[in-house]
């Protein structure tokens, strides 16, 4: 018996690298609505009070950065000064321009040459059969329970909650099998007008009893505003960036990252498109049988269409030998830029909810990367080898 721990964690949408993430996204959707062609790289700061955006963008859209901004704060909840910035009074500088001649020349595509990568680097993805969604149980958990302080927050359910939070758990094992939540901690933003006792209280019985209750014991250690205060928070608490909570954004921590973040760029940015198409390989492979746990790395040159390789490693639970797997996944997969945005559709204005709780493992149409209609042709092909050998 081997025991061991992994622990996640999530951020609310008000955190402020999060703020970024989706005013990035918003963009990005906002420029993809007037031109499904726009080729955007953006990216966002913000501190009390401001927010600055800055980046290339090459579009025949025209857009009010501005008012993308104004209104992702507002849809928010960034409503009222006390918690860090407001989006009716929140100073907002725009710093962009055409993107560079000499990236657009690999992503470009010409008589003699398909569209390559935007790019060098390798890209993730990641499956396994903890959770219906096949995805690790413990970022699943802390996204639910994130989602659950803003499901509160603007349900005005608990008036007193802030858009800032943040939620972390730790999961024990007993021979890579999910038995017990051994830790939960959950941080809320909130007025000045409620007690310690009271939060605590709410958040144990409204959030993580609901969400967490079968996973917990009489020793699951549970921290909720450790500090017992956190009134300061937001902007005016922290400064945020695009692309800072790249592990929330995919695995929470189980498996590998390539580094690449994925908010403000266009689908031509295979840090983007291909990791969601990895997510795609992977979720196939173990929706159909052949491991309990995959990891699929892809890389790419700049302006070169086809990966320069593409590795899968099933930790062991394979059903059938890995270089299989690989062979089903060149034969069944395009995987080369353009493909992988006409395959799953990216050209759609659909990134700004990807922006918070993560970009995997979500129950919606257009999260196309989560589809596993593929596990049933991979399925036949393993028959068909089987019955030709036989």
């Amino acid at each position: 018996m081997a025991i061991t721990w992994i622990t996640s964690e999530s951020v609310t949408e008000g955190h402020p690298d999060k703020i970024c993430d989706q005013v990035s996204d918003a963009i990005l959707d906002a420029y993809l609505t007037q031109d499904p062609q726009s080729r955007v790289a953006v990216e966002t700061l913000t501190t009390t009070g401001l927010i600055m955006v800055a980046g290339e963008v090459t579009s025949r859209g025209k857009i009010d950065v501005q008012d993308v901004v104004r209104r992702t704060l507002k849809e928010i909840g960034y409503t009222d000064p006390s918690f860090g910035i407001d989006a009716d009074d929140a100073a907002v500088l725009v710093a962009i321009h055409g993107q560079s001649a000499d990236i657009a020349l690999g992503v470009d595509e010409a008589e003699n040459k398909e569209q390559g990568a935007g790019d060098q680097g390798m890209m993730y993805g990641f499956a396994c059969t903890e959770t219906e969604e096949l995805m690790p149980l413990p970022i699943v958990l802390a996204h639910k329970l994130t989602r659950r302080l803003a499901e509160l927050r603007k349900e005005n359910l608990l008036s007193y909650l802030g858009p800032d939070g943040k939620s972390q758990v730790s999961i024990e094992y007993d021979d890579g099998v999910p038995v017990r939540a051994s830790a939960i901690v959950v941080s809320t933003q909130h007025s000045d007008d409620v007690t310690t006792e009271v939060l605590r209280r709410d958040i144990l019985s409204k959030v993580i009893v609901p969400i967490c209750g079968k996973w917990l014991d009489d020793n699951t250690d549970i921290y909720i505003n450790p500090t017992g205060r956190f009134v300061i928070g937001g902007p005016q608490g922290d400064t945020g960036v695009t692309g800072r909570k790249i592990i929330v954004d995919t695995y929470g921590g189980v498996g590998r990252h390539g580094g690449g973040a994925f908010s403000g760029k266009d689908p031509t940015k295979v840090d983007r498109s291909a990791a969601y198409a990895a997510r795609w390989v992977a979720k196939n492979i173990v929706a159909a049988g052949f491991a309990e746990k995959c990891e699929v790395q892809i890389s790419y040159a700049i302006g070169i269409a086809e990966p320069t390789s593409i590795h899968v490693d099933t930790f062991g639970s394979n059903a059938i030998p890995e270089e299989e797997i690989v062979r089903l996944v060149r034969e069944h997969f395009d995987l080369r830029p353009k493909a992988i945005i006409a395959e799953l559709r990216l050209r759609r204005p659909i990134y700004r909810k990807t922006a918070s709780y993560g970009h995997f493992g979500r129950h919606d149409e257009d999260f196309t990367w989560e589809d596993t209609t593929k596990a049933e042709f991979l399925k036949n092909d393993v028959l068909r080898v089987i019955v030709k050998n036989d």
